[in-house]
């Protein structure tokens, strides 16, 4: 017989009893009746007892009971580079990269005083971030601008699909913005999206444009005539060694949204100089200035030998002639053993302020101490010298320093009212109101498919697919923006059996990632922590748990080295697993183009067999 509590009873063992209570009934009045119908009624109306009592929080602060969809509350980011505590900024700096993390491949425009800047996103959903600037210095994430599922088909592509280099352009003689990008999914290709204010929002769907290649970009000229460039394989049977591409540019039909048929042209073939077998010519820009066309390249792949490159015509469609001192932009010329290294530096893109200054805006990355890159390619940015014939970088071929002076007039206000932060820094959500962060992205479909807001937190309802599968997951993932770190978070959840997990994962890609989560084995509850290497997993560690309740679990990184943590009912963190190696959250041993991020995970499909 069930003792009564007194009124200070948690709610929460109410539920418990109850549901014990349900199943026992069934059990009897099914022995003991005649008609199963009186056992299934009885057991309905308990159950919707029990219904009642899931994801609520008792007056006194007792526990909130959560079935197989984890309820999660508090989670806290905390980045402490080293570099930004030995580097304070000076008076009238800021901090470079302004976008930490996997912001990879940016692109910048200006109406008036106003600065849009774009990055890559790959199946990351909503796709294209966008931010919003007054003086390049302070950046509030206004939205995505692929945030449809009519807009982005990513839902059976690898991590490093999807959309590659956006580039979004300003024309004045429509007052029109447009992003033109690659989109390696859902049978796009190349596509153009267009708006009348990036504020708003409401991007079009997309249009396909008939060219093949990737990193299309769009020129418009004075007279109104418009371009596109882009990177492209050269001619069939002319492809001279590995790595060989070219430039081409097409007419573009500004009221029809496509290019003109038969307008293509290389522009450039191979890279500067041909000769010496230049690899990954591609990210082309066009600027007009002086009276002459200017475009400026990535070239050297998008890793070691990174760098931009510039050249010049008296006609957007060419003839292009490199300049004499080429790149303009790299780090691939300096010592490896250097302090506090930037590398892989180039896939540039420049915006001219209202005054008459320059800037361009570039990916770059922090490798940790072991070279390794997990927090992936960043958006940098550097003062862009073009008094003379050619801009010139300010600094772009010296090592790179943490800040860089702020432009004439702005004032640092990075981290507060909204602005992205930059440095050291903590991230904090609730999941309080009804919206949700734009930080928040999930791979492959929309966020509002597997969460929903409660008064007690955030709920994920899992999807029958784990974090390995060419599939939209129900993850939602903070980007990695240091490479020394912790993120925690409070987590309710009670598993039902052994298909079901819910907890932290960090992830690389699909093949490469660790999964610390609870579920169940019998009757009995377990915290797994597993690694996932080349789609191989092991078991790492595992603890069972007493009884489930509030669990709190946490990840830290101090370079190389990760470790996981969990406590139970505001108890102290205990690790689990000791030491492991963040080798597997590098892009340089998983390969592909993103960076590390840290998901809250669930699934009803999990395969982590407790031993």
């Amino acid at each position: 017989m069930a003792t009564v509590k007194s009124k200070e009873t948690p709610l929460s063992w109410v539920c418990e009893v109850i549901e014990e209570k349900r199943k026992n009934m069934i059990r009897n009045e099914m022995k003991k009746s005649k008609h199963k119908q009186t056992a299934v009624w009885l057991g309905l109306l308990l159950l919707a007892v029990l219904s009642a009592c899931r994801h609520v929080q008792d007056k006194d602060g007792g526990r909130i009971v959560a079935g197989n969809e984890p309820i999660f509350q508090n989670f806290e980011y905390v980045g402490k580079d080293e570099i930004y505590v030995e580097n304070p900024l000076p008076e009238g700096h800021f901090y470079s990269p302004i976008l930490q993390g996997c912001y990879p491949d940016p692109s910048i425009t200006r109406k008036g005083d106003d600065y849009y800047l774009v990055t890559s996103s790959f199946v990351m959903f909503p796709g294209v971030p966008i931010f919003h600037s007054k003086d390049l210095v302070n950046w509030k994430q206004i939205g995505h601008v692929l945030e449809r599922e009519s807009q982005l088909k990513v839902g059976d592509a690898g991590i490093s699909m999807g959309v590659y280099a956006p580039d979004i352009l300003y024309n004045p003689h429509n007052d029109t913005f447009y992003l033109i990008t690659t989109q390696f999914a859902g049978g796009f290709g190349n596509i153009v999206v267009k708006t009348k204010d990036p504020l708003q929002g409401n991007w079009s769907d997309p249009i396909k444009l008939n060219f093949d290649g990737i990193d299309p970009a769009l020129f418009f000229d004075d007279d109104g005539k418009a371009y596109v460039v882009h990177n492209d394989a050269p001619d069939e049977g002319k492809e001279l060694y590995q790595g060989h591409r070219v430039i081409k540019v097409w007419d573009y039909d500004v009221e029809k949204d496509q290019v003109i048929a038969g307008t293509d042209k290389i522009i450039v073939d191979g890279g500067v100089d041909i000769s010496k077998k230049p690899i990954w010519i591609e990210a082309p820009h066009v600027y007009k200035r002086y009276g002459k066309y200017y475009l400026m390249c990535a070239e050297g792949g998008t890793g070691a030998n990174h760098s931009e490159v510039i050249f010049v015509s008296d006609s957007p469609r060419g003839p292009y002639k490199p300049a004499e001192k080429n790149p303009i932009l790299s780090q691939r010329h300096l010592d490896k053993s250097r302090p506090n290294p930037v590398e892989w530096a180039g896939h540039a893109d420049l915006v001219e302020t209202p005054n008459g200054d320059w800037y361009g805006v570039f990916l770059a990355i922090r490798p940790n101490e072991k070279g390794r890159v997990n927090t992936g390619r960043e958006t940098f940015i550097l003062p862009v010298d073009w008094s003379g014939e050619w801009p010139v970088f300010q600094g772009g071929m010296e090592p790179l320093k943490p800040s860089i002076e702020m432009p004439r007039g702005a004032e640092n206000k990075t981290g507060m009212d909204d602005f992205f932060p930059s440095g050291n820094f903590t991230f904090v959500d609730n999941f309080e109101g009804t919206g949700l962060d734009d930080r928040w992205i999930a791979l492959r479909g929309p966020r509002e498919k597997f969460i929903r807001k409660s008064k007690n937190g955030l709920v994920i309802k899992p999807f029958n697919v784990n974090i390995k599968a060419l599939k939209p997951i129900s993850t939602l993932f903070h980007r990695q923006q240091h490479a020394t770190f912790s993120a925690s978070v409070d987590m309710h959840y009670k598993p039902e059996t052994a298909g079901d997990l819910a907890g932290l994962a960090c992830v690389q890609s699909e093949a490469f990632n660790y999964v610390f989560g609870v579920t169940k084995s019998g009757k009995d509850y377990y915290l797994v922590l597993e690694r996932t290497e080349k789609g191989t997993s092991k078991l790492i560690a595992q603890t069972r748990l007493e009884r489930m309740g509030k669990i709190s679990l946490k990840v830290t990184a101090n370079g190389d080295d990760y470790r996981f943590y969990y406590a139970m009912n505001n108890g102290t963190f205990e690790n689990l697993g000791g030491t492991v190696s963040g080798d597997i959250l590098s892009t340089d041993v998983a390969g592909g183009f993103t960076g590390a991020m840290i998901g809250l995970y669930a699934t009803s499909a999990n395969d982590i067999k407790v031993e």
